[in-house]
């Protein structure tokens, strides 16, 4: 394995303090705890404050999402494990303007004890908070158990739409139901062609062997629904859009946002070949595709494959995912 780390138990510490310094006009380090990343206008008074938080190893998710549009606070967990209960905490004290904040995550163990533990903690001292949990990976449970299905890159969609309503001045609770409205209607799948690692593990943690792909494969290498022979770039986009639209209540005529990410390894004029076939696959269908976002957007290390993100618009949503936000991870000019 040749990488570029020091001590790989510095790793993170090491990649959000150079995360901060390249993105110095955006986001700042909070100064009560190392692991909080603030966006610039964090806390503004009267505002609801937007609030995520997650595992590293999944850059620009979850700190490149801080800005203003977007999240407010970010806490940063280590490799592929969830924040802390502290660090939650004090990324709802910083975002909190007066107004309650809106915490929206992913489906995960750690994450949902975490939340719920800060939640309570923010609650004696007078933060109001309230929560959304993305669970938009198709295949990691079937739709009649959709709740506990995994929050994926859905999640940078929904908190794309959550911090565009909250730049509104709208309620908390007029934000907690547009954010939960933007993942309910947003589904994902994943295709792992081959593992990442840890760097202090030094080799892949977890395997897929040459010439095969695992289909559902979630981001931390979580098991799919099918390990198959390796197929062109047309025939994983197909798979990749009827695991979506089977699961989707998409008609001809409906509007959708498009997100295409590479899990890391994935060069980005693969993942263009791949896009290509999913715009012409929704358009046969007369979806039209409202707005694309194609890039590393949500990665795994240095897994190799790509996720599709797909989010049935309103007329709310498709005002929302278009209104202006500027992250590291995502800027939208409005």
């Amino acid at each position: 394995m040749q990488r570029l780390f020091n001590d790989p138990d510095d790793i993170v510490d090491e990649t959000v303090s150079g995360f901060v310094r390249a993105h110095a006009d955006l986001v700042s380090l909070s100064s009560a705890n190392p692991r909080v990343v603030l966006a610039r206008g964090c806390g503004e008074t009267g505002r609801v404050g937007v609030v995520t938080g997650g595992g590293s190893g999944h850059e620009p998710a979850f700190v490149g999402y801080a800005g203003p549009g977007m999240v407010d606070a970010v806490a940063v967990g280590e490799l592929f494990s969830s924040p802390t209960a502290k660090a939650f905490l004090e990324a709802m004290r910083a975002a909190d303007g007066g107004a309650g904040v809106a915490v929206l995550y992913g489906n995960y163990a750690g994450d949902n004890m975490n939340v719920k533990m800060a939640a309570r903690m923010a609650a004696k001292e007078g933060i109001e908070v309230r929560t959304v949990v993305a669970n938009d990976d198709v295949c990691s449970a079937p739709a009649e158990e959709r709740a506990k299905r995994r929050g994926v890159a859905g999640e940078i969609l929904m908190w794309k739409v959550g911090g565009a309503k909250a730049a509104t001045g709208a309620s908390l609770a007029e934000v907690q139901a547009t954010a939960q409205k933007a993942i309910d209607a947003t589904r994902s799948v994943g295709v792992g062609l081959a593992p990442c690692t840890l760097p202090a593990n030094g080799k892949p943690n977890f395997d897929i062997p040459a010439g095969k792909m695992e289909v559902g494969i979630g981001h931390h290498g979580e098991p799919g629904t099918e390990v198959a022979d390796l197929e062109s770039a047309d025939a994983v986009a197909n798979r990749m859009l009827q695991i979506v639209l089977d699961d989707h209540d998409l008609d001809s005529g409906d509007r959708v946002c498009v997100l295409l990410s590479g899990l890391g390894a994935t060069p980005i004029n693969e993942l263009y070949v791949v896009y290509d076939r999913i715009a012409r696959g929704l358009e046969d269908k007369g979806i039209s595709i409202h707005r694309p976002f194609v890039g590393n957007y949500f990665t795994s290390l240095d897994m190799m494959g790509v996720t599709l993100t797909v989010m049935k618009l309103d007329d709310e949503l498709a005002a929302l995912i278009d209104a202006p936000a500027t992250a590291p991870g995502m800027t939208v000019q409005g």
